[in-house]
Order: C-alpha cells, then sequence, then structure tokens
C-alpha cells in the first residue's frame, strides 16, 4: 500500500504522527469501450464549447454557477489561498457511542499507520479507544475538502472512517407509505418466526460476488479458447538500449582501445624474452642428448 496523506491526530495535548492508506479497494473487472466495426479503442477529447479545439489539462479552470446563473471561475491559485488546503492535523472533536452513529453517515475507509519512531502515543489512543467502547469524532482535510470522521480500532490498527456531512443525507418521503394499516398481531409472529430461522453471527466469508467470478470465468475461458473474440498480444520487441547506456558502451569501448595501443608495448619486452628462453632451452636438450652417447662409449670402451 502507498500512503496518500501524513498528518497527526490531536488527542489534548497529545499528538499523534499518522500515514493515511486506502483501507478498501475496488476488485471490479474493468472493461473500456470500443468500436465494433474493428475493435479500435473509443478515446474522449476535452473540447472547447467556444473555439471546438482540444483543450490540455493543464489549461482547465474550476467554474461554478450560482442558482441565478452567475458563473466564478477559480484557478488553482485561488483553490491554494483557502486554509483547508493547509491543515494536515486530525484533532479529536468528542468521543461518541458507535451505536448514536447512524451508518448511513459512513463514506469510506481508511487505515492509520504511526508515522513516529517511537508509537507509544498512537498504541496509548488505539488501547483507550477500546477500553472506552467509543469512537472518537474528528475533523480533518483531505484532499482540499474538509471532512468528518469516525476514529475507531480494527485488530489494534487505528482506522479513520469518512463521514458524510448531515445535510449531504437526504430527506425522503413516498407518498404511498401514507395511510397504510399496521401489520396484524399474527402477521408480525409469523415474519418474527422467520426472522428467528435465518439469524445467525455475521461472518463475511460466506459471501462471494459469484457475478465478478463467472465473468473473469468468461474472459479466461474465451483467451485459452482463441475464440474470434480475442485479440492476440503483439510479441514484446527486444528492449532497445537506452541513449545514456549506449554512450557508456561507446565510451568504454574506446577506453578499451586505448589501453589495447598501450598494451603491446609494455608486453613487448617479456615475449621477447619468453621467445629467447625457449630458443635457450631447446638447444641445450639436444647438446645433453649428443653428450650421453658419447658417455656410454667410453664406459664401453
Amino acid at each position: 500500500m502507498r500512503s496518500i496523506w501524513k498528518g497527526s491526530i490531536a488527542f489534548g495535548l497529545v499528538n499523534v504522527p499518522v500515514k493515511v492508506y486506502t483501507a478498501t479497494e475496488d476488485h471490479d473487472i474493468k472493461f473500456h469501450q470500443v468500436h465494433a466495426a474493428d475493435g479500435g479503442r473509443i478515446r474522449y477529447e476535452r473540447i472547447c464549447t467556444i473555439d471546438g479545439q482540444p483543450v490540455q489539462y493543464s489549461d482547465i479552470d474550476k467554474a461554478y454557477e450560482s442558482p441565478d446563473g452567475d458563473r466564478v471561475i477559480l484557478t488553482d491559485e485561488d483553490f491554494s489561498k483557502l486554509p483547508a488546503a493547509e491543515k494536515h492535523e486530525i484533532p479529536v472533536l468528542q468521543f461518541v457511542p458507535s451505536d448514536q452513529i447512524d451508518p448511513m453517515l459512513y463514506e469510506k475507509s481508511y487505515y492509520l499507520e504511526p508515522d513516529s519512531s517511537t508509537p507509544k502515543a498512537y498504541v496509548l489512543l488505539a488501547k483507550t479507544l477500546e477500553a472506552v467502547d467509543r469512537v472518537a469524532l474528528v475533523h480533518f482535510t483531505l484532499r482540499q475538502k474538509t471532512r468528518l470522521g469516525a476514529l475507531r480500532v480494527r485488530d489494534g490498527v487505528l482506522v479513520l472512517q469518512t463521514l458524510l456531512w448531515p445535510d449531504e443525507v437526504r430527506s425522503v418521503a413516498f407518498d404511498k407509505l401514507d395511510d397504510v394499516p399496521e401489520p396484524r398481531k399474527q402477521e408480525l409472529q409469523m415474519a418474527e418466526t422467520l426472522v428467528d430461522t435465518l439469524s445467525d453471527d455475521f461472518d463475511p466469508g460466506l459471501y462471494v460476488d459469484e457475478y465478478q467470478i463467472e465473468l473473469k470465468k468468461l474472459l479466461d475461458e474465451a483467451i485459452a479458447s482463441g475464440s474470434s473474440k480475442v485479440t492476440r498480444a503483439p510479441e514484446a520487441a527486444a528492449p532497445e538500449m537506452d541513449a545514456e547506456v549506449v554512450d557508456l558502451v561507446a565510451a568504454l569501448q574506446r577506453s578499451l582501445e586505448a589501453s589495447g595501443k598501450r598494451g603491446p608495448a609494455k608486453q613487448a619486452a617479456p615475449a621477447k624474452k619468453a621467445a629467447k628462453a625457449t630458443a635457450e632451452k631447446k638447444p641445450a636438450k639436444k647438446t645433453a642428448a649428443k653428450k650421453a652417447p658419447a658417455k656410454q662409449t667410453r664406459k664401453g670402451a
């Protein structure tokens, strides 16, 4: 995992430096759009509605339109002046019972890793949250957006869950629910009995995403069969040597050639000595061979 943010939890006068990591991931298989006629990849361009020309992302600013139709254009410089963009502190506002937080408010989860050589304060806060059986309501800024969050403990690790602001949850009222008669006592008893038969402890490992499993199986079988729906990936070409590597190799080659020119001059003398020594040894053997018979002749006489 890669850290997406750094900051510190302000727990009274205790400061807890932390790194933030995304705690969840999407396992859905990703697709991209292609032209049905030839399989060509569909690409999208950012086109200006005034001049009809493509616009680079670096040339795009953000515009706000008021309910009355007034428009305000803000640049990155404008956003950088906002105080929220500079905050890297997660102050604890209060500790609340977890059952008082409406599950509708929970948004996304993040793991917090201690970002200090001595994570004693981190462990202290985690143990305290476990002991009081409450969650810490915190306020922080992430990606230039002010957020409300619930800080709790999961397997000894601090988990920060972002919360929606209360006004971000829509109020709803369906007319079809008006004037509906209350269920009869017998109906409630039968429904409660059915609930009892299906009741058990929650085990998330019992449930799998069958759609994704079957989709992956379908794709694997198509690739294995080599059907007309499959376009084989081209063989990877041999990697070209980097320009810096080429320059380095050339420099080394020139160095070897330069050392080779100097080398023969130094090696000439030893070579001559070796040749002379070989020449001197060979005649000595022949002389010894001639003298040996002479000695034997004398002994015979």
